[in-house]
Protein backbone atom coordinates (compact mmCIF):
# COMPACT_ATOMS: atom_id res chain seq x y z
CA UNK A 1 0.00 0.00 0.00
CA UNK A 2 3.08 2.42 1.08
CA UNK A 3 4.54 1.85 -2.26
CA UNK A 4 1.16 2.41 -4.04
CA UNK A 5 1.09 5.68 -2.34
CA UNK A 6 4.35 6.52 -3.48
CA UNK A 7 3.84 5.98 -6.92
CA UNK A 8 0.72 7.95 -6.96
CA UNK A 9 2.18 11.04 -5.20
CA UNK A 10 5.09 10.58 -8.13
CA UNK A 11 2.50 10.42 -10.94
CA UNK A 12 1.22 13.50 -9.55
CA UNK A 13 4.09 15.37 -9.08
CA UNK A 14 4.88 14.56 -12.97
CA UNK A 15 2.10 16.67 -13.96
CA UNK A 16 3.42 20.38 -15.26
CA UNK A 17 0.25 22.16 -13.53
CA UNK A 18 2.44 21.32 -10.10
CA UNK A 19 4.95 23.79 -11.59
CA UNK A 20 2.06 26.67 -12.75
CA UNK A 21 3.22 28.99 -9.56
CA UNK A 22 6.72 29.62 -9.55
CA UNK A 23 7.05 29.14 -12.99
CA UNK A 24 4.59 32.16 -14.00
CA UNK A 25 6.44 33.94 -11.46
CA UNK A 26 10.18 33.28 -12.60
CA UNK A 27 9.55 33.35 -16.38
CA UNK A 28 7.80 36.09 -16.20
CA UNK A 29 10.73 37.86 -14.39
CA UNK A 30 13.04 37.03 -16.21
CA UNK A 31 11.49 38.12 -19.24
CA UNK A 32 10.32 41.27 -17.73
CA UNK A 33 14.54 41.84 -16.46
CA UNK A 34 15.63 41.22 -19.54
CA UNK A 35 13.43 43.24 -22.11
CA UNK A 36 13.21 46.18 -19.53
CA UNK A 37 16.28 46.23 -19.30
CA UNK A 38 17.66 45.36 -22.45
CA UNK A 39 15.04 48.26 -23.78
CA UNK A 40 16.10 50.88 -21.19
CA UNK A 41 19.52 50.33 -22.35
CA UNK A 42 18.95 50.73 -26.09
CA UNK A 43 17.42 53.85 -25.83
CA UNK A 44 19.76 55.48 -24.04
CA UNK A 45 22.48 53.94 -26.13
CA UNK A 46 20.83 55.21 -29.42
CA UNK A 47 21.32 58.77 -27.66
CA UNK A 48 24.66 58.52 -26.26
CA UNK A 49 28.31 58.59 -27.39
CA UNK A 50 29.67 57.07 -24.08
CA UNK A 51 29.06 54.14 -21.86
CA UNK A 52 28.77 55.54 -18.61
CA UNK A 53 24.88 57.26 -19.19
CA UNK A 54 23.63 53.71 -20.50
CA UNK A 55 25.66 52.16 -17.58
CA UNK A 56 23.87 54.08 -14.83
CA UNK A 57 20.47 54.05 -16.64
CA UNK A 58 20.54 50.58 -16.57
CA UNK A 59 22.21 49.61 -13.05
CA UNK A 60 19.15 52.24 -12.15
CA UNK A 61 16.48 50.95 -13.46
CA UNK A 62 17.87 47.03 -13.04
CA UNK A 63 17.01 48.05 -8.49
CA UNK A 64 14.00 50.04 -9.44
CA UNK A 65 12.63 47.25 -11.80
CA UNK A 66 13.38 44.18 -9.48
CA UNK A 67 12.46 45.95 -6.09
CA UNK A 68 8.86 46.85 -8.61
CA UNK A 69 8.38 43.52 -9.29
CA UNK A 70 8.63 42.04 -5.73
CA UNK A 71 6.52 44.35 -4.79
CA UNK A 72 4.13 44.06 -6.76
CA UNK A 73 4.28 40.76 -6.97
CA UNK A 74 3.58 40.81 -3.13
CA UNK A 75 0.80 43.34 -3.32
CA UNK A 76 -1.00 41.30 -6.05
CA UNK A 77 -0.58 37.72 -4.01
CA UNK A 78 -1.50 39.29 -1.02
CA UNK A 79 -4.72 40.60 -2.04
CA UNK A 80 -5.48 37.51 -3.57
CA UNK A 81 -4.64 35.24 -0.47
CA UNK A 82 -6.90 37.77 1.22
CA UNK A 83 -9.82 37.38 -0.71
CA UNK A 84 -9.30 33.78 -0.49
CA UNK A 85 -9.16 33.74 3.18
CA UNK A 86 -12.26 35.59 3.23
CA UNK A 87 -14.28 33.42 1.16
CA UNK A 88 -12.89 30.63 3.31
CA UNK A 89 -14.57 31.92 6.65
CA UNK A 90 -17.28 32.50 5.31
CA UNK A 91 -17.72 28.88 4.48
CA UNK A 92 -16.82 28.12 7.28
CA UNK A 93 -19.64 30.38 8.72
CA UNK A 94 -22.20 28.50 6.63
CA UNK A 95 -21.24 25.63 7.30
CA UNK A 96 -22.02 26.02 10.87
CA UNK A 97 -25.17 27.92 10.40
CA UNK A 98 -26.95 25.75 7.38
CA UNK A 99 -24.78 22.42 7.40
CA UNK A 100 -27.67 20.83 5.30
CA UNK A 101 -28.25 23.11 2.49
CA UNK A 102 -24.23 23.04 2.06
CA UNK A 103 -24.30 19.28 1.78
CA UNK A 104 -26.86 20.00 -0.66
CA UNK A 105 -24.56 22.06 -2.77
CA UNK A 106 -22.06 19.89 -2.35
CA UNK A 107 -23.96 17.23 -3.97
CA UNK A 108 -24.95 19.60 -6.78
CA UNK A 109 -21.75 20.59 -8.06
CA UNK A 110 -20.93 16.22 -7.78
CA UNK A 111 -23.61 15.68 -10.05
CA UNK A 112 -23.21 18.30 -12.56
CA UNK A 113 -19.52 16.65 -12.75
CA UNK A 114 -21.58 13.45 -14.28
CA UNK A 115 -22.12 11.55 -11.26
CA UNK A 116 -25.64 10.05 -10.47
CA UNK A 117 -28.12 11.83 -8.08
CA UNK A 118 -27.86 9.01 -5.31
CA UNK A 119 -23.98 8.39 -5.98
CA UNK A 120 -23.33 12.19 -5.85
CA UNK A 121 -24.85 12.48 -2.70
CA UNK A 122 -23.26 9.47 -0.83
CA UNK A 123 -20.09 11.32 -1.70
CA UNK A 124 -21.06 14.48 -0.46
CA UNK A 125 -21.82 12.58 2.68
CA UNK A 126 -18.87 10.63 3.01
CA UNK A 127 -16.25 14.07 2.58
CA UNK A 128 -18.34 15.73 4.73
CA UNK A 129 -17.98 13.17 7.33
CA UNK A 130 -14.20 13.41 6.55
CA UNK A 131 -13.46 17.19 5.98
CA UNK A 132 -16.02 19.35 5.42
CA UNK A 133 -14.36 22.97 5.13
CA UNK A 134 -12.04 20.83 2.88
CA UNK A 135 -14.53 19.59 0.55
CA UNK A 136 -16.16 22.87 0.08
CA UNK A 137 -12.56 24.71 -0.16
CA UNK A 138 -11.61 22.47 -2.88
CA UNK A 139 -15.10 21.97 -4.81
CA UNK A 140 -17.15 24.86 -4.22
CA UNK A 141 -14.39 27.80 -3.87
CA UNK A 142 -11.86 25.52 -6.24
CA UNK A 143 -9.05 26.42 -4.01
CA UNK A 144 -6.41 23.65 -3.74
CA UNK A 145 -2.41 23.85 -2.81
CA UNK A 146 -1.22 24.20 -6.33
CA UNK A 147 -3.49 27.30 -7.10
CA UNK A 148 -2.49 29.26 -3.76
CA UNK A 149 0.55 31.10 -3.69
CA UNK A 150 2.88 32.70 -0.55
CA UNK A 151 3.31 36.22 -1.02
CA UNK A 152 7.08 35.94 0.07
CA UNK A 153 8.17 32.81 -2.21
CA UNK A 154 6.12 35.29 -5.18
CA UNK A 155 8.25 38.12 -4.26
CA UNK A 156 11.69 37.03 -4.01
CA UNK A 157 11.04 34.74 -6.85
CA UNK A 158 9.83 37.79 -8.92
CA UNK A 159 12.66 40.16 -7.73
CA UNK A 160 15.27 37.14 -7.82
CA UNK A 161 14.07 36.39 -11.59
CA UNK A 162 14.06 39.94 -12.81
CA UNK A 163 17.32 40.66 -11.44
CA UNK A 164 18.93 37.36 -13.38
CA UNK A 165 17.13 38.66 -15.87
CA UNK A 166 18.03 42.58 -16.27
CA UNK A 167 21.89 41.11 -15.28
CA UNK A 168 22.40 39.58 -18.96
CA UNK A 169 21.85 43.02 -21.13
CA UNK A 170 23.98 44.72 -18.30
CA UNK A 171 26.73 42.14 -19.01
CA UNK A 172 26.54 43.08 -22.90
CA UNK A 173 26.36 46.41 -22.14
CA UNK A 174 29.89 46.33 -19.69
CA UNK A 175 31.90 44.62 -22.28
CA UNK A 176 30.58 45.21 -25.76
CA UNK A 177 31.91 48.47 -28.30
CA UNK A 178 29.69 51.58 -27.76
CA UNK A 179 29.48 52.25 -31.48
CA UNK A 180 26.94 50.23 -32.48
CA UNK A 181 25.87 49.24 -28.74
CA UNK A 182 22.16 49.06 -29.65
CA UNK A 183 22.61 46.22 -32.06
CA UNK A 184 25.00 44.30 -29.42
CA UNK A 185 22.14 44.65 -27.54
CA UNK A 186 19.23 43.92 -30.14
CA UNK A 187 21.12 40.53 -31.14
CA UNK A 188 21.95 39.57 -27.52
CA UNK A 189 18.28 39.77 -26.00
CA UNK A 190 17.05 37.77 -28.55
CA UNK A 191 19.42 34.90 -28.00
CA UNK A 192 18.58 35.71 -24.26
CA UNK A 193 14.85 35.23 -24.97
CA UNK A 194 15.60 32.50 -27.28
CA UNK A 195 17.09 30.59 -24.45
CA UNK A 196 14.38 31.83 -21.56
CA UNK A 197 11.32 30.70 -24.09
CA UNK A 198 12.84 27.43 -24.57
CA UNK A 199 13.65 26.52 -21.01
CA UNK A 200 10.26 27.73 -20.22
CA UNK A 201 8.46 25.08 -22.79
CA UNK A 202 10.65 22.87 -21.84
CA UNK A 203 9.94 23.15 -17.96
CA UNK A 204 5.94 23.50 -18.90
CA UNK A 205 5.82 21.11 -21.39
CA UNK A 206 4.56 23.26 -24.10
CA UNK A 207 5.91 24.13 -27.52
CA UNK A 208 9.24 25.36 -28.29
CA UNK A 209 8.96 26.53 -31.26
CA UNK A 210 5.21 29.12 -30.40
CA UNK A 211 7.26 29.82 -26.99
CA UNK A 212 10.30 30.94 -29.02
CA UNK A 213 8.36 32.91 -31.19
CA UNK A 214 6.08 34.56 -28.40
CA UNK A 215 8.66 36.25 -26.63
CA UNK A 216 11.06 37.09 -29.36
CA UNK A 217 8.12 39.10 -31.29
CA UNK A 218 7.33 40.81 -28.36
CA UNK A 219 10.91 41.60 -27.56
CA UNK A 220 11.60 43.19 -30.75
CA UNK A 221 8.77 44.93 -30.48
CA UNK A 222 9.37 46.71 -26.95
CA UNK A 223 13.20 47.03 -27.64
CA UNK A 224 11.96 48.46 -31.48
CA UNK A 225 9.94 51.43 -29.82
CA UNK A 226 12.63 52.24 -27.61
CA UNK A 227 14.97 52.54 -29.82
CA UNK A 228 12.54 54.84 -31.98
CA UNK A 229 12.34 56.94 -28.79
CA UNK A 230 15.99 56.89 -28.47
CA UNK A 231 17.13 58.31 -31.80
CA UNK A 232 13.69 60.81 -31.85
CA UNK A 233 14.13 62.73 -28.70
CA UNK A 234 17.99 61.72 -27.26
CA UNK A 235 20.59 64.49 -26.61
CA UNK A 236 23.26 63.01 -27.63
CA UNK A 237 25.95 62.79 -24.19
Amino acid sequence: MKDNMVTLDNYLDSHYIHRSNWLRAAVLGANDGIISISSLAIGVAAASVTREPIVLATVAGLVAGALSMAAGEYVSVSSQTDTEQADIEREKKELKEMPAEELKILAEIYEKRGLKKETAMQVALELTEKDALAAHIRDELGLNEISQANPIQAAFASGASFTVGGVLPLLVILFAPVKGMEYWLYGSTIIFLIILGTIAAKTGGSGIIKAVARIAVWGSIAMGLSALVGYIFGVKV
